[in-house]
């Protein structure tokens, strides 16, 4: 099972999507099953994981309804208002629905990263923490501390990081944040998703060179067991195509020529991660 553990899908007349502006032109359109399924199939993908574009509970509605019409969205990761006292009741009303396998705190959003300890922050994540619910989280490097921070504050709380927290790969950033990212992935139930890094880098340079040592720190310090791969379609495609981003990461992990730690990093432990044990 081949799971594609992090894309989008939006319908821009919605409105939800302030973020995409014309000047993205690649990706200022609709975006839809129907489009990522050629995608897919040619790189041999059986479902994927759909993650949630926008800080809005009618963004999460809509990617519910949209894994209703096609079996090939295996979970979807929402967006919960945890400052408000009413998450709960969006929550208990999500968790009834079969697609619904998390939620995504955006700390890349918040003009200053320690927001995201705030008293009501931590209180609504250590429950869903004792929900065992998983929760994605989006940072950029310079966000490291405070996501520390928070995870030591929660020591229960089933979390991945998305993008690998964003390092500067265009102007080659390697330290404090591969540092950051070993002391990360000392807590043993946090995963990392090799997503998201084409659109960090200097798009005249994509060679897998260029990518090679932070998809291997990544792998060293969290182990084969706690990465996943996401494609990060569509947005990846404002720097490469679905094929390329794919090709990058199988030919920076020299593991993935083992087919048990293949299967792991391309849909098991997505699969497992989310609790999506039937397809194990």
């Amino acid at each position: 099972m081949r799971i594609d553990a992090h894309q989008h899908f939006w319908v821009r007349e919605r409105g939800d999507y302030d973020w995409i502006s014309p000047e993205m032109k690649p990706i200022y359109r609709d975006f839809l099953p129907e489009d990522l399924l050629p995608e897919l199939e040619r790189n041999g993908f059986d479902k994927s994981i759909v993650v949630q574009a926008a800080p809005t509970v009618r963004d999460t509605e809509f990617m519910l309804e949209l894994s209703e019409r096609t079996d090939r969205i295996a979970g979807v990761v929402g967006w919960l208002d945890l400052q408000s006292p009413g998450y709960k009741k969006d929550y208990e009303r999500f968790r009834k629905h079969r697609a619904f396998v998390g939620i995504r705190l955006m700390i890349q959003e918040m003009p200053d990263a320690r927001e995201a300890l705030q008293p009501a922050i931590v209180e609504a994540l250590r429950f869903l923490a004792s929900e065992d619910l998983p929760v994605d989280l989006l940072m950029r490097s310079h966000q490291l501390p405070e996501t520390l921070e928070l995870l030591k504050a929660i020591p229960g709380l089933r979390g991945v990081i998305d993008h690998i927290a964003k390092p500067d790969i265009a102007h080659d950033q390697w330290e404090p944040w591969r540092t950051q990212m070993e002391e990360i992935a000392s807590q043993g139930n946090i995963y990392c998703k090799l997503s998201g890094m084409v659109t960090e880098a200097d798009p005249q340079r994509l060679e897998p060179d260029v990518f090679a040592r932070y998809v291997r720190h990544i792998a060293s310090v969290f182990g084969t067991e706690r990465i996943m791969f996401g494609s990060d379609w569509p947005v990846c495609l404002l720097a490469a195509g679905y094929d390329e981003v794919v090709r990058i990461v199988e030919e920076t992990l020299p593991e993935v020529s083992d087919p048990a730690v293949r299967a792991n990093i391309f849909g098991l432990n997505a699969a497992r991660f989310y609790k999506l044990e039937h397809l194990l």
